[in-house]
C-alpha cells in the first residue's frame, strides 16, 4: 500500500497546487510561475500581488488525524523555502532589500466533500 501513496503523490500535490492557484487568482494575485526548482529546494507556486512578489507554500492534508495543513511547514522547511527564495531573486537579478516580496502558506484540508482553504499571508 505504501508504493501506491508514493505514486499517487505528485499528483495530489499538482492538483492541490493548482487548487492553490485558482483560488489565489480569485483573491486577485497574478500567475508568475509553478514548482520553481533550485538545489535549495522548491516553490511551488509564485504570485504578483500587485507589486510585490508572493512565494507560496502548498499544504494538503486529505485527513487531520495527525494535523492539520498548515502544521505540515516547520522550521526546517521554513528554513529551505527562505533559501529557495532568496535563489529565486538573486537567479533573476533581483535584489531582496529592494524588491517587495513576502512568503505565504496556503493549507487546504479535505472535509468530506469540499475543502478547506486556510491562506497565510507573511510567514
Amino acid at each position: 500500500m505504501k508504493w501506491i501513496k508514493q505514486a499517487l503523490s505528485p499528483l495530489i500535490g499538482n492538483e492541490a497546487e493548482q487548487f492553490a492557484r485558482r483560488f489565489l487568482e480569485d483573491q486577485g494575485l497574478k500567475f508568475v510561475c509553478q514548482n520553481y526548482r533550485c538545489r535549495s529546494g522548491e516553490i511551488d507556486l509564485i504570485m504578483q500581488d500587485q507589486q510585490e512578489l508572493v512565494f507560496v507554500e502548498v499544504k494538503y492534508r486529505s485527513s487531520q488525524s495527525h494535523g492539520s495543513a498548515i502544521e505540515y511547514f516547520h522550521s526546517h522547511k521554513q528554513r529551505k523555502f527562505i533559501s529557495a527564495v532568496m535563489f529565486y531573486l538573486q537567479d533573476n537579478g533581483l535584489n531582496p532589500n529592494v524588491i517587495p516580496h513576502r512568503i505565504d502558506l496556503v493549507g487546504i484540508d479535505k472535509h468530506k466533500e469540499h475543502n478547506k482553504v486556510n491562506w497565510l499571508k507573511s510567514v
